[in-house]
């Protein structure tokens, strides 16, 4: 009986004993499931941003780094907001993002927050460091983006900002599904300048080859590090031939860049001596008003952008005919009520229009004060055309150059066409014949003043897309537009082609070297020099007008 007893009390306790050892195990099991849960589980966006204004600066780097790792599309928007100062927060970790005008929006639902409320959002703090890891967060987000010029302005962010393993291997994964060739040659480049720190001789190599013909800054630099300081000559030599080759294309795109800076001063000297060329070939007129002229030109363009402000693009077209008009109108008015008493005495005619343009300038700064003017750019105008990093056309500097070429031959149509334009070249060819056989030179005179001003209002509508506007506009341009005209041939409108596009290149030619200043006195030296040797200039005029 007692051997029985014995035997239930240890299987109670063994089942006691098994029972306890499975709780245990149960509470365990379900603590160590808890941890590694929340271990394992992400979290989500709306998680991650409520931790943004929490903890230090490090830590918000942290969670700026997991929300750009979720791939999702919103958290551009927030990680651009909280770069440029943006980014607000109210005591309840609820996120806003501050508008351009001055409101406040919800960061989840874009809802407009109340003043009231706002009051209560205050800015999310960074430093020099959190700034520069979000722009390298948002190379990252933005190599997916459907843009490509965001796409190869990413590239180029993480290029700049220099690459890890991580940004590497996020670039060898783009490259295999990247279709566009322009950006698969920027990660490539951005391959090789990370490669170029490998420690096998063969990668670096590889790397420096692949680097040959590359404008990047970032390339060139690293390049430059390597032949100073990589341990091996092989290497060395390498990247010394790649630089010289890149140093190369630099020079040959320098070049055309020259070329191309230099034509459009050329346009803007064309447009301003076209009309000293008819004026000065026709009629034998110095026109010293000719700057102020232009100068109407350019505050036409202002006034006519000021009664259409919302309409920049249309305004431009419209300040075209407005300043020729304009100016035609004030050239007509200056050739009736003085330089036609002055027929047949240059240098009275030089003294009489530097006068006038005396008048017109205090006239201009009493109308519109001597402040200057700015004068917005349409869109269509502003930007650049980019071929590469060393070679790149404002578009404001081409239209300019294409309206030039346009109004001259536009011009040339008019004096060859038009019954206006034989009057014109039969005036300036014999004078006294031309009235002979009925011609009224007088009212020719006038009207050939009066195009040469309305061409000159033009030139200034191209100048206003370049410089403010102001009463001494026409003053920098002067002098310059005699000399065109000399060079080029007094009364030819080829030669005034040529000449204005020559002097044009010249001096752009001249500026690396000499300066700006130095380099237009060098051009006038060269232009004595020229007229000693050819006094009517490279296309001279042929026939009667040319031995008077």
């Amino acid at each position: 009986m007692t051997l029985l007893v014995l035997k239930h009390n240890n299987y109670l306790s063994c089942r006691l004993l098994m029972r306890l050892c499975l709780a245990i195990s149960i509470f365990i099991l379900s603590i160590f499931s808890q941890y590694s849960f929340s271990q394992s589980a992400p979290e989500s966006f709306n998680q991650l941003l409520e931790q943004i204004p929490q903890g230090s600066l490090a830590d918000r780097a942290n969670t700026l780094t997991k929300l750009a790792a979720l791939n999702d599309s919103r958290s551009i928007e927030i990680i651009t907001a909280l770069q440029q100062g943006k980014l607000t927060a109210n005591p309840q970790y609820q996120l806003g993002i501050r508008q351009e005008n001055e409101t406040l929006i919800d960061a989840l639902t874009h809802t407009t927050i109340s003043e009231a409320l706002a009051a209560e959002y205050k800015r999310i703090p960074i430093n020099n460091s959190l700034r520069n890891q979000l722009s390298t967060l948002l190379a990252q987000l933005n190599l997916n983006h459907s843009d490509i010029k965001v796409r190869l302005a990413a590239v180029k962010r993480l290029m700049s900002d220099g690459l890890d393993e991580g940004t590497a291997k996020l670039l060898n994964n783009q490259i295999n599904i990247e279709k566009d060739e322009s950006m698969r040659s920027a990660i490539k480049v951005a391959l090789a300048v990370f490669n170029l720190q490998n420690s096998e001789e063969q990668i670096r190599i590889n790397a420096v080859k692949s680097l040959r013909g590359s404008l990047e800054q970032e390339a060139r630099t690293a390049l430059t590090q390597v032949v100073s300081g990589d341990t091996n000559e092989e290497v060395r030599n390498e990247a010394d031939h790649a630089l010289k080759v890149i140093d190369n294309k630099i020079s040959y795109y320098r070049f055309g860049e020259n070329i191309f800076f230099g034509l459009s001063l050329g346009s803007v000297l064309l447009l301003s001596a076209i009309g000293l060329a008819i004026t000065f070939g026709v009629m034998g007129v110095i026109n010293m008003a000719h700057g102020e002229l232009m100068m109407i030109g350019a505050y036409t363009t202002w006034v006519v952008q000021q009664l259409f402000p919302h309409h920049l693009a249309y305004s431009l077209l419209i300040s075209v005919p407005a300043a020729f008009v304009v100016a035609g109108i004030v050239g007509i008015i200056i050739e009736r009520c003085v330089i036609r008493f002055l027929y047949g005495r240059p240098l009275e005619t030089l003294l009489a229009t530097f006068g006038v343009s005396l008048i017109l300038q205090q006239a201009a700064r009493s109308i519109f004060t001597p402040l200057n003017r700015a004068v917005s750019l349409p869109e269509w105008m502003s930007g650049s055309l980019v071929f590469n990093p060393i070679l790149s056309i404002t578009y404001n500097r081409l239209f300019i150059l294409l309206f030039s070429i346009a109004i001259f031959f536009m011009l040339l149509a008019v004096l060859k066409k038009t019954s206006l334009g034989l009057k014109v070249r039969a005036v300036s060819q014999n004078r006294t014949m031309a009235r002979a056989v009925g011609v009224r030179a007088n009212w020719v005179d006038a009207l050939t003043f009066g195009l040469g001003s309305g061409i000159a209002g033009i030139a200034g509508v191209a100048l206003s897309q370049l410089t403010n506007v102001g009463p001494n506009l026409g003053q920098a341009y002067i002098i310059d537009s005699f000399m065109v005209v000399v060079f080029g041939g007094v009364g030819n409108l080829w030669g005034t082609l040529v000449g204005a596009m020559g002097l044009g290149i010249l001096n752009k030619f001249l500026e690396p070297y000499a300066g700006a200043v130095l380099a237009k006195v060098l051009v006038l030296v060269l232009l004595i020099l020229f007229i000693q040797k050819k006094p009517k200039g490279l296309f001279p005029q042929k026939g009667r007008a040319a031995a008077d």
